[in-house]
């Protein structure tokens, strides 16, 4: 699949590290270095914009590794950019651990993930079908 991109970055597109890799990592897009203090969270720019076809969305999250070493993780996770968006792709960051962090221009700061999905229409009921399960919500198994 083909998806238009604008880069105003000078950092390099979005690609997949192996042949088998989900996501792409996106890069910050920063003039001069920034700092996120300990739960200070902050929009970052990454220069990039998309034309997703209809039915697809492009997912952000958060990459393992800066999350671990770091602190720092994607606020609204997965967050989600719809086919219609045609602004700049900005990613809400924030530091969960108790240093600064500081992030610089061509930084990678999280993953994007391109998926489809689908559009529904509501069927208004009375009933729902029954099932095993039925009502039972988180931990209702008893099951570690």
């Amino acid at each position: 699949m083909f998806v238009k991109i604008v880069n105003r970055s000078n950092n390099p597109l979005p690609e997949y590290s192996t042949m088998f890799s989900a996501g792409m990592d996106l890069r910050a897009f920063l003039e001069e270095p920034m700092v996120l203090k300990p739960l200070e969270r902050k929009l970052v720019p990454t220069g990039l914009f998309i034309e997703l076809p209809k039915g697809y969305e492009a997912q952000i999250r958060p990459r393992s590794g800066l999350a671990l070493k770091k602190g720092l993780t994607v606020l609204n996770t997965p967050g989600t950019i719809d086919a219609d968006y045609r602004g700049e792709i900005r990613v809400i960051l924030i530091n969960l651990s108790p240093e600064e962090v500081a992030i610089a221009n061509g930084d990678r700061i999280c993953q994007m993930i391109i998926a489809a999905h689908e559009t529904v229409e509501w069927n208004l009921v009375e009933v729902l079908t029954e099932t095993e399960r039925g009502e039972g919500g988180f931990g209702h198994t008893g099951k570690n």
